[in-house]
Parts: C-alpha cells; structure tokens; sequence
C-alpha cells in the first residue's frame, strides 16, 4: 500500500516506470531513469564513458551484497547494454557472504535495523540465471585482498555497496586501497545502499556506511570518497539515489588529469 500510495504523489515516479517499456537507446534510459535500478545505470554508463574517453577498452563493475541476487542480474543487463553501445568489454563481479548477514558487531552495524541471517542467498537459484557475472561467496576481509591480489580484473569503474553493516563496508572499502592504479579508473563511480534515512531509520555519520566511508577519507591522503555535488539538479527526474552517488577521487592516479571531460578546448564568444 505504501509503494501504491508514494507513487500516486510522484508522476515523475509513474512517468519512469512507463519509460521503461518505451524503446531507446540506453543514453536516453539513463537520462530519464527508464531502467530498473536506476543508480546502477547510471553508475556503469558513466563508468564506460570514462573509460572511452581514457582510450581503455575494459572495465569491471563490482556489487557488494549480492542477496537473492537481483540487483546482479539487473547489473549483467545493465552491462549488456552498455558494453554494445560504447564498445568496452565489462567484467562483472558479485561478492557476498552468501549465508545471508552475520551477527552485528557492536552499534555502529545498527543492530536495531539489521540482524544475523536476513538477506540470504539461494545459490543454486541464483548461479542458474547468471550469464556473464562472477559470483565470490565469502567473508568479505578474506575475498576482497584476494581478488586484488590476483590481479585478473580490468579496471574497476562502477562499485555497489550494499552490505548493510559498517564492519563488512569498512573491510569492503579495502578494494580501493591497491597501489597498482591499473585496478582501477581515476574516477570510480560509488553507489552506497544505505545512507539514507526512512521512518525509525535515522542515519548519522557516526555509523553504517557513512561511519566508514568517515574513516576511509580520513585515513587515505590520496584518494577520498566524495559525494557528487548538485548531481539532482542535472537529472530530468531528480530522485533519492542522487545523494547515495559518489565518487573514489585517486588523485596521484597517472591518468586523473588527462581531459575528460566536454568543455576542452572550447573558447567562450565575447557577447
């Protein structure tokens, strides 16, 4: 009934789910948000513009807190689309406990929210109707070094963070920490899930994802996770996931100040 009744007192929101089933090329979905998961298009899609900009033709998109998988398999459509349109190779990772949430730590994984076992995974299910992504089960302190380590990945573009708990989202985080820049693009386009506050959720930089996000950028001199200044007022349809995108800035990344962007080169008319 709620969904029913947010969506009567937003058009915008109406008007998006029916462009959803309007053809388009995918530029003009993100645009308009006529995707599901509207953050992830418009992260990936952003994602694989800087990467074409930058001459690369690889790129991976991470999502962490995988679940019933869901948001995995918006992502491989998502990626599909993308990739065909802008001519970049993208690899797909999911990383997830896989036995659903552990118990919560101490305060800071709000424990009034979330508890041990929500959110569980039916692998089996899951696997079945994945095409292309990889799936990484485990704690997320042990996969996440790992899978840098291994150094198998192109460059990482577009994050999702969805594990709920600031712990898990601390360790996740390490995934930006490589001092081999060829992990990653110089402008990582960040998605957090759960930064924003609802009825009896009062989110506060003192804990959850923003608690960590808090620590990383304290922590690290050359590179800082920022939140995307003013991003709703350049959406033809501003909506909540504006204020959940960021960006992982490395700033000493070799290729950070190489013109990416529309303006370059360009001289103003004197009126």
């Amino acid at each position: 009934m709620y969904k029913v009744l947010r969506g009567l007192g937003r058009p915008a929101l109406v008007a998006k789910r029916v462009l959803r089933w309007v053809p388009m090329p995918l530029g003009l979905r993100v645009t308009l948000d006529a995707t599901k998961r509207p953050a992830y298009a418009y992260g990936i899609y952003e994602a694989t513009k800087q990467a074409k900009s930058l001459g690369l033709k690889d790129i991976s998109v991470v999502e962490f807190g995988v679940a019933g998988g869901q948001g995995l398999v918006v992502m491989e459509s998502l990626c599909q689309a993308a990739a065909q349109q802008m001519d970049i190779n993208i690899k797909i990772y999911g990383f997830d406990l896989g036995t659903g949430l552990p118990a919560p730590q101490d305060y800071r994984d709000t424990p009034t929210i979330y508890q041990a076992g929500f959110f569980s995974m039916d692998e089996v299910q899951l696997r079945a109707r994945l095409r292309d992504a990889e799936l990484i089960l485990g704690d997320v302190s042990d996969t996440v070094p790992t899978f840098l380590s291994s150094g198998t990945s192109p460059p990482i573009g577009f994050v999702s963070f969805d594990l709920d708990y600031y712990s898990s989202t601390r360790e996740a985080l390490r995934l930006f920490l490589s001092a081999d820049y060829g992990h990653y693009l110089p402008r990582i386009l960040v998605y957090f899930d759960d930064i924003m506050s609802h009825e009896m959720v009062y989110r506060c930089d003192y804990e959850g994802e923003l608690l960590a996000i808090r620590e990383f950028n304290q922590e690290c001199h050359d590179r800082k996770i920022c939140e995307i200044h003013g991003l709703e007022y350049t959406r033809v349809f501003p909506d909540a996931w504006n204020k959940q995108m960021y960006v992982c800035h490395l700033f000493n990344h070799p290729l950070y100040c190489k013109q990416i962007g529309p303006c370059g080169g360009q001289q103003l008319p004197l009126d």
